[in-house]
Parts: structure tokens; sequence; C-alpha cells
């Protein structure tokens, strides 16, 4: 089973802790989420894992979801409507072409990880950390793990 063989293949604790560091620099929220279903439309699925992890809820709008779907061998990045107003289209092309890449290739964790890092350097310059911020979303993988 492709999902299972994924799940081998990628370090949650080496995700979470990219989270964690690219989080301590932004009051902007990030999270990876496997889904173990096949889904013909994975930007659709990641639009309704998105609202049920509340992710629409942060305080800044300022969030943004890696959506992994193993078994289709795909993805969907989806950031709430701050990010999206200040960033455009062409950010998510970015992120999207780095996680292909490094997809290919293999290399999953360390294709979640540059995603990571990028969308963390840019909710930096955009959401800075705010005096008494706090963690409002789980910086581990979740899903069908």
């Amino acid at each position: 089973m492709f999902h299972w063989w994924f799940l081998y293949r990628i370090d949650a604790k080496r995700l979470a802790a990219a989270i964690a560091e690219a989080e301590s620099r932004t009051s902007g929220e990030i999270c990876i989420y496997v889904s173990h279903r096949k889904h013909g439309d994975p930007l659709k699925a990641a639009k309704v894992r998105f609202e049920r992890l509340g992710m629409t809820n942060t305080a800044q709008r300022n969030g943004i979801l890696f959506y992994i779907v193993p078994r289709c061998r795909t993805f969907a990045i989806l950031g709430d409507e701050g990010i999206h107003a200040k960033v455009g289209h062409a950010f998510w092309e970015e992120l999207a072409a780095l996680l292909t890449a490094s997809f290919k290739e293999g290399h999953l964790t360390e294709g979640l990880e540059k995603s990571i890092r990028r969308a963390g350097d840019l909710l930096a310059e955009f959401f800075p950390p705010l005096s008494g911020d706090k963690n409002e979303l789980p910086d581990h993988p979740t899903g069908g793990l």
C-alpha cells in the first residue's frame, strides 16, 4: 500500500521541528495533513480539511495547510485569505514547485521542510510575531497517520 510506504519515508519529528521553527518567527500557523483517502481533487479536499482543522479561526487568517495525498501521489497547499491577499498566486506556485521537485526525487521530508521554511520566511515578512502570540494549531503532522 503506497500510503504506508509514504509514512515510513517521512520524519514527523523533523517536520514538527521545522514548523515550530518557522512559527517562532511569525504569528502565522502552518499545518501538515496526510490523507489516507484517494481524492480526485486534492484542493477541494484540502479546503474541507482546512475548515475542519479550524484554520479559518486564526486571529489574522494567516494559516497554511500542506495537504498530502500519498495514494494519489499528489498534494495541495492552501493559505487562508489573510495570506493570499498579500502574496498572490505566484507564491503558492513556488511552494508547489519546491514540493514537486523533492517528491519526485523521493525526498519527502526534505521537500516539506524546504517548503515549510519558505512559508515561514514569507509569514515572518507579512505577519511578524505579536506580543502574547500563542500557538493556535498543532505543529505535528496529522491525518491518516
